[in-house]
């Protein structure tokens, strides 16, 4: 099984993961493209205890910025494994093949092997700056509390980036830009 996507260098996707509750939890994973395909989780989150005792998920790529940033930084769960925004997914087992520590906090590193896959929906692809500008956003809001990271740099890269969603975003991304500032703050 391959994946239904090209894959490079480090793609952002969503993940669910079978929690206890057989609520799918929905985060945010970057996928590190090559052979094998590689992703990483940081800490004790609901993302790295459903990969240990399902041993699976669904990887997908959706078009909703809404979703990106209700995965990143929320408790985002859902009663189906794919989401309505999915342009394509992929059924995944997982394994976990490193461990290391970065100041207080576990790295897990796991390989990502598709088991099953689906292209929902084709398009042609389009590049919208708000829409990246959100995806890039998600990214510097979920480290603004890891001791690791100047929250002074990641503060400004916010006001960058939440400036070009005004100017470039559609409605999703606005959407998504109120969601991710009521989820978190910066100065």
């Amino acid at each position: 099984m391959t994946w239904p996507v090209e894959l490079r260098g480090v793609t952002e996707s969503l993940v669910t993961t079978r929690g206890p509750n057989e609520k799918w939890n929905v985060a945010a994973l970057g996928l590190h493209a090559g052979s094998p395909v590689t992703a990483r989780t940081y800490g004790r989150t609901r993302t790295w205890r459903n990969f240990h005792e399902e041993g699976e998920g669904y990887v997908q790529f959706p078009t909703d910025p809404v979703d990106f940033v209700d995965g990143a930084l929320s408790v985002y769960e859902v009663g189906d494994p794919v989401l309505e925004s999915a342009a394509a997914w992929a059924r995944v087992e997982v394994e976990q093949v490193d461990s290391t520590e970065q100041g207080n906090i576990t790295v897990e590193t796991w390989t990502l092997t598709p088991v099953e896959s689906a292209v929902v929906a084709e398009s042609v692809p389009t590049i919208n700056r708000g829409f990246n500008a959100v995806i890039e956003a998600t990214v510097a809001a979920s480290r603004l509390d890891v001791p690791e990271y100047d929250t002074e740099t990641l503060s400004a890269r916010l006001d960058y980036l939440a400036d070009v969603v005004a100017a470039c975003g559609g409605p999703r991304e606005h959407e998504a830009l109120n969601r991710l500032q009521s989820y978190v703050s910066w100065e």
